[in-house]
């Protein structure tokens, strides 16, 4: 249940009653908000007196249901701004990870080229092998905010584990959340803490419903700006790599108030198809892509099979944004 206090209850009183209930309190602005379980059908006889407006839920996705907040909240990145009526779909480009100066500002440069604003780039990989690349952790870090100052692009990377959040929450624009720490508490209650803008990546097991409930671990500590990310979960095929779920996107587009973006490179997993994948995405309003580009794929140190040359991501941004337009959005 989400409560909306009265107007005359402040922020000591509110939190108070929201400890006596047993609740996770918000202050947005003046208004104070309480959240219990979805298993509280009624406002306790103690708040009848104090609440304002009150919603009754048949699950644990309160915050981000569309019950509770009918249109698709906003998140600004930088300078461009995505959900709410904007009809824009950003376009997140960059390598999987950060490997030298060289590499990570040839993606830069050729995002600002093409009017772009923001660069992905993994520092700390959660890599399936420990023989893996890992990343190159805060020297990547700081190669990406070198890329920020100097192009004027936003970065996004990804957390692996709650030992280093503080240092990514710090040195990123966006967070990002990947499939194997979705789960990871505490990163989502540092996340939570921040107003920065939070990029939540489906596990490849997890349903919607966990999907949600993790989105609203952020939600409830008070940071609005989650955005979710669709990048395909694990079925019985064997030849992609992950099962895009566009249908999964529907229902998210449906009944949650967060914007959604998705990642058609890992969920295919090869190059081959990423630029169709993409199509279809943006033929459903979406509010964001993140694709996967590197200056020589076969040499990635990581996910080579699925990254596009800059001459393929060219191209995707130019048959995406014909297909945007098709259906009143534009590629930003």
């Amino acid at each position: 249940m989400i409560i909306h206090l009265s107007k005359g209850v402040g922020a000591e009183e509110a939190s108070k009653l929201a400890e006596k209930a047993k609740a996770f309190h918000i202050h947005k602005g003046e208004q104070q908000i309480l959240i219990t379980s979805s298993s509280v059908k009624e406002v306790p006889d103690f708040l009848k007196g104090k609440t304002d407006e009150s919603w009754v839920f048949d699950n644990d996705m309160q915050l981000a249901s569309k019950a509770y907040i009918k249109g698709t909240r906003e998140v600004t990145i930088g300078n461009v701004t995505i959900g709410g009526d904007t009809k824009n779909t950003l376009l997140i480009g960059g390598p999987c990870s950060v490997e030298s100066e060289s590499q990570i500002r040839s993606a830069a440069e050729i995002l600002k080229n093409m009017g772009l604003t923001t660069l992905r780039g993994g520092c700390y990989k959660p890599r399936t092998s420990p023989y893996s690349f890992q990343g190159l952790g805060s020297e990547g870090l700081q190669l990406l905010v070198k890329m920020r100052e100097e192009y004027g692009l936003s970065v996004i990377t990804e957390v692996r584990d709650a030992t280093h959040v503080d240092e990514v929450i710090e040195f990123s624009d966006v967070v990002q959340i990947g499939a194997k720490a979705m789960y990871d508490q505490g990163i989502l209650r540092a996340c939570a803490k921040i107003k920065k803008p939070v990029l939540l990546k489906r596990g490849f097991g997890t349903t919607l419903q966990e999907f949600v409930q993790a989105a609203e671990f952020i939600l409830s500590g008070g940071n609005e700006n989650v955005i979710l990310c669709e990048r395909g979960i694990r079925t019985f095929e064997t030849k992609t790599r992950f099962t895009l779920d566009l249908c999964g996107v529907a229902y998210l587009q449906e009944y949650t108030n967060l914007p959604v973006i998705l990642d058609p490179s890992h969920a295919l997993g090869y190059a081959y198809g990423v630029t169709s994948l993409a199509k279809a995405c943006t033929a459903m309003g979406v509010d964001g892509l993140i694709i996967e580009t590197h200056e020589n794929p076969k040499v990635a140190k990581s996910d080579a099979s699925q990254q596009l040359t800059y001459d393929e991501f060219a191209q995707l941004y130019a048959e995406t944004s014909k297909v945007a337009a098709a259906v009143g959005y534009k590629i930003v």
